[in-house]
């Protein structure tokens, strides 16, 4: 019986496309050449953070993010962020008795402005936080131990089969693939190993859990 429920971050619950618009802005080139950039390295199986050092080679990505902060040209998120069934989504999952968390390959201060949005979750941890990130086993062992939760009774929902689906499955939990974002809909089909949920918003898992 799964018990809780961990959701993924950028194009699970949150669009990604102001994050990359202001990277765009501070690297002054077009948003759509990053954002092209973005698609092309994750689809080669490469870290995003590539399609930033195609434009600038030999940067160093955490140096310029500081100098963005530091320059209040860094990160922003807000409610306006958000995927629109995002938060009565995850109210509803927690109505239905079930334990709502957050975990995904963000900044300490990505950490920071989700707390501060009082989503209905039990915890939200980020990997900048954590100091390990997806695919790393050491990720979803963090998962496990933040949730308290068993790998049998776990759900990790998120868009990228090769961050999300298959180290999660990996680790023993179970799985859920969400269309949503460029990831989710080029692997939706994705079937190595198949995700045991395929949906295309959190009202639809909660459908396919309570039916």
């Amino acid at each position: 019986m799964i018990t809780d429920i961990v959701f993924d971050v950028g194009e699970t619950l949150v669009r990604d496309d102001r994050y990359w618009g202001r990277w765009a802005d501070w690297l002054n080139v077009p948003r759509h050449t990053l954002s092209a950039l973005v698609g092309a390295v994750v689809a080669q199986g490469r870290d995003n953070a590539n399609a930033i050092r195609l434009l600038r080679p030999g940067i160093d990505v955490d140096t310029e993010r500081a100098a963005m902060e530091a320059a209040g040209a860094g990160e922003i998120l807000d409610d306006s962020d958000l995927y629109s069934d995002v938060r009565s989504g995850l109210a509803a999952l927690r109505d239905a008795g079930y334990r709502v968390h957050i975990a995904g390959n963000q900044t300490a201060r990505a950490g920071d402005l989700l707390r501060a949005l009082n989503l209905p979750v039990e915890t939200v941890s980020t990997s900048g936080e954590w100091g390990c990130a997806k695919p790393a086993p050491a990720f979803f062992a963090r998962v496990l131990e933040t949730a308290g939760s068993q790998p049998a009774e776990t759900l990790y929902v998120g868009d990228h089969p090769a961050n999300d689906i298959v180290p999660a499955a990996t680790a023993g939990l179970r799985t859920c693939l969400l269309r949503r974002g460029p990831w989710g809909h080029l692997w939706f089909d994705a079937t190595d190993p198949a995700p045991e949920f395929r949906v295309d918003s959190i009202f639809d898992l909660l459908r396919v859990l309570t039916s």
